[in-house]
């Protein structure tokens, strides 16, 4: 990865500050998109590599702000080599009798619109390039109902799709599209499940899922870096439209 250059979005939550440090010590330059300009910053600091690092705030919904943190990267750093399309938000944990249409429509933009804009001009970007690989993340909602997250379920399972589509898409252009599919990764988002669905007792919820992980424990944001390193990589040269479970299992079972 020396000397590549890697755009990620949601780069200021958990997974995508650590996919961040893993492509840094590679070697590579790395653009991390957010919302929030303050966590940027901090997130910057954080990763001690100000020259290698830029920092793009930016809404993923609105086209003309995506088109720009595309553009933003290219001029500052020559190319997108890897595509990390990674924000995304849980949402309210509500059956959908209650779900107020303000509230779905907020998880389906920015996790199923937020990536379709992404896509869309990452992909013109690598297209001129001649190559690349796009890596979506997922979940193991896409698999799986779960009552009350009709948003969540709902975006992931679309994410798939759109993943499978735009692999095939882009297959004659040298441009490679997958997706890690992560389930119970110790982040802020699976903190926030867990207050959705037990608000009295958050604590009982994380125990409640953890005994249904057969490796027995929650993952790490390293974990799922690993696994996108590896897809950003030639090692996966071969490896497109796929969707890599990093959920200690729970799938199988």
């Amino acid at each position: 990865m020396k000397d590549k250059t890697i755009l990620i979005t949601g780069g200021a939550g958990g997974i995508g500050i650590e996919t961040a440090k893993a492509f840094l010590e590679q070697g590579a330059k790395v653009a991390l998109v957010d919302i929030s300009s303050e966590a940027l910053e901090k997130t910057k600091k954080s990763l001690n590599h100000p020259e290698m690092t830029l920092t793009i705030q930016a809404d993923v919904t609105k086209e003309e702000e995506v088109e720009q943190y595309v553009e933003k990267t290219v001029e500052s750093f020559g190319s997108i080599d890897v595509f990390f399309n990674n924000a995304a938000i849980a949402g309210p944990a509500t059956p959908i009798k209650d779900l107020e249409k303000k509230q779905f429509e907020n998880i389906m933009d920015i996790n199923v619109t937020g990536v379709f804009l992404g896509l869309k001009y990452v992909i013109k970007q690598m297209e001129k390039q001649g190559y690349g690989s796009i890596i979506n993340t997922d979940s193991n909602a896409a698999y799986i109902g779960s009552a009350g997250m009709v948003g969540y379920i709902g975006s992931k399972h679309a994410v798939a799709g759109i993943t499978k589509t735009a692999a095939l898409e882009v297959a004659d252009s040298g441009i490679r599209v997958n997706a890690v599919a992560p389930a119970a990764i110790d982040t802020q988002m699976l903190s926030g499940i867990q207050r959705n669905v037990s608000p009295d007792d958050p604590g009982s919820a994380g125990e409640a899922i953890k005994q249904g992980i057969p490796l027995g424990r929650f993952g790490t944001p390293k974990d799922v870096a690993e696994v996108v390193l590896f897809l950003a990589s030639e090692r996966t040269s071969f490896v497109t439209g796929s969707l890599y479970n990093v959920d200690g299992g729970m799938q199988a079972d």
